[in-house]
């Protein structure tokens, strides 16, 4: 079976995906890599072990940013073949394309391209901030799938909790999750974490936000009764953690694996598009941009 090609689209402030989801497909070159601009990122590549790190059975073989400069170093960066001037020359080169952008308010306009000619694509985090934004993105899809998008967060394993966890807590009562930086772009990283947790068919009883400086905090209780305390800190660096309480106990989970979390999430779009299979439902992305959207009222 050959490779799936994947164009890549980057790169919004703040925001280094388009150097990290290439180097987890294609592996990268440690001397370019040194002048990524997010350190971050080199110091988890080289603690992994190359090229069998590497995602097997796919190749980001094309690039567009909207500077050609930055193009062309992610490219030397993670062994990309083609540089594109304008983003419809993707088409030209692609399977499937990466969204590899957190500026959500450009998602519909970068995304409609490439759902309208029926390219699968991952579309970053957040898909949409409101449930009107979401569904302008949705009503381009042109068959249930094509849309991947997610905080790779939602396939964190050490946001999950363990059997010997849940033993620990027992019924679980309520949940405190933490995040850095700001509610819209990051709750999500809390948000898809929390979800796995909680039983899958909760309905939101109440909401409630509470704002202390930069910190904002969405509190719910579901139709369970069980509550989540969701917090964006506003802080630049800090750990994203979630402590379960129940009935016997509490358990503290902290991120540590970004690289993992990263490749995992990749690895399931591209699964979908091997297997025609739906892996990002559209009522589950929804459910989420809905709570996001709850705290920014």
């Amino acid at each position: 079976m050959e490779d799936i090609k994947i164009g890549i689209i980057g790169m919004s402030h703040g925001n280094g995906h388009p150097y990290s989801w290439s180097a987890i497909v294609n592996g990268y070159d440690h001397e370019y890599m040194k002048d990524c601009p997010f350190p971050v990122i080199p110091d988890y590549l080289k603690k992994q072990k190359w090229p069998d790190s590497s995602i097997k059975g796919a190749n980001v073989n094309s690039i567009w940013t909207q500077s050609k400069t930055i193009s062309k170093h992610i490219a030397q960066s993670t062994y990309i073949k083609h540089v594109c001037e304008d983003i419809d020359k993707l088409l030209e080169y692609s399977d499937c394309i990466m969204l590899a952008r957190d500026d959500y308010k450009n998602h519909n306009k970068f995304s409609k391209i490439f759902l309208d000619s029926g390219l699968p694509i991952y579309i970053d985090k957040p898909i949409a901030t409101s449930i009107s934004q979401f569904e302008k993105i949705y009503k381009n899809e042109k068959y249930e799938g094509q849309i991947f998008t997610c905080s790779a967060l939602r396939y964190c394993s050490d946001l999950n909790l363990s059997i010997s966890d849940k033993n620990k807590i027992g019924e679980i009562e309520e949940i405190k999750a933490i995040t850095p930086k700001e509610w819209d772009k990051y709750s999500i990283h809390i948000i898809e974490p929390v979800l796995n947790i909680l039983p899958s068919k909760l309905n939101i009883k109440s909401s409630k936000v509470i704002i202390r400086g930069k910190s904002k905090q969405l509190d719910i209780v579901w139709d369970s009764n069980q509550k989540t305390s969701l917090i964006s800190s506003g802080e630049e660096s800090s750990q994203i953690k979630i402590t379960v309480s129940g009935t016997k106990g509490s358990v503290t989970l902290i991120h540590k694996d970004t690289f993992m979390a990263f490749k995992k999430s990749i690895e399931k779009f591209l699964y979908g598009i091997r297997n025609k299979t739906i892996e990002s439902p559209m009522l589950y992305n929804k459910k989420i941009v809905d709570i996001i959207n709850r705290g920014l009222s």
